[in-house]
């Protein structure tokens, strides 16, 4: 893929986040990988969504160096190399504040999984990160949050939850590439809304059952699916 390429794909997924009223002035952002040429196309840092253009996305290097554009890249690129380092088989990943999965963050709790539209998606609860320490604080922030949401990923499949909360902040999704990225941010929010409602209305629901958690994420991401058209 060009470099043109990937800037204007990862453009486009940048201005979906808008359309999808996800963001609001700056607080976004969205880049993909060219695993080939190990560089990504990154939105540049405080440019807001109604000025941005294809030719504004900077292309990094996986050591966080800018090979083409005439912008810093995100504030958050660090995080974003992190992430494209450690989870191998990711293309795109998308960082916002949407208000439903940050207002989870900021209490610092995971996102059970209460229903069959959550169990779509993701392979039960979407993991809210450890605190940062202060001698993380004190080190490299933003490569720091990557390890915060690497860390919360021990041992779990990044392809079957591909998404996070990071405690204090916001959310990070990913996906084969940045339109996926962006789509899991979409259902991402519309669960934390939908979890949100539920605990509103019973303060003790219990996670779902196992059994139907297992058919659903199954039947849409498994050996054997059969949802949607083959």
């Amino acid at each position: 893929m060009s470099y043109l390429e990937l800037k204007r794909e990862a453009y486009e997924a940048n201005m979906e986040l808008q359309r999808r009223n996800l963001i609001i002035y700056t607080w976004g952002n969205v880049s993909q990988i060219d695993r080939a040429k190990g560089v990504m196309a990154i939105k540049p840092s405080g440019v807001p969504y109604e000025e941005l253009l294809p030719e504004h996305m900077v292309i990094v290097d996986m050591e966080n160096n800018i090979v083409e554009g005439q912008m810093r890249p995100s504030s958050d690129t660090k995080t974003h190399t992190h992430l494209y380092r450690h989870f191998e088989t990711i293309g795109g990943v998308t960082h916002t504040h949407s208000t439903y999965a940050t207002a989870w963050a900021q209490a610092q709790v995971s996102i059970p999984c209460f229903g069959t539209t959550h169990a779509d998606f993701a392979y039960g609860e979407i993991p809210c990160t450890a605190v940062m320490s202060d001698e993380q604080i004190e080190r490299d922030y933003e490569e720091e949050t990557g390890v915060q949401i690497t860390d919360a990923f021990a041992g779990k499949n990044p392809d079957e939850v591909p998404m996070v909360i990071v405690a204090g902040h916001a959310p990070f999704t990913w996906g084969k590439d940045a339109a996926k990225s962006v789509y899991h941010a979409v259902v991402l929010e519309e669960i934390a809304r939908m979890a949100y409602l539920t605990k509103t209305l019973n303060t003790q629901q219990a996670s779902l059952k196992q059994g139907i958690l297992e058919k659903h994420y199954q039947r849409k991401h498994g050996k054997n699916a059969y949802y949607g058209q083959s």
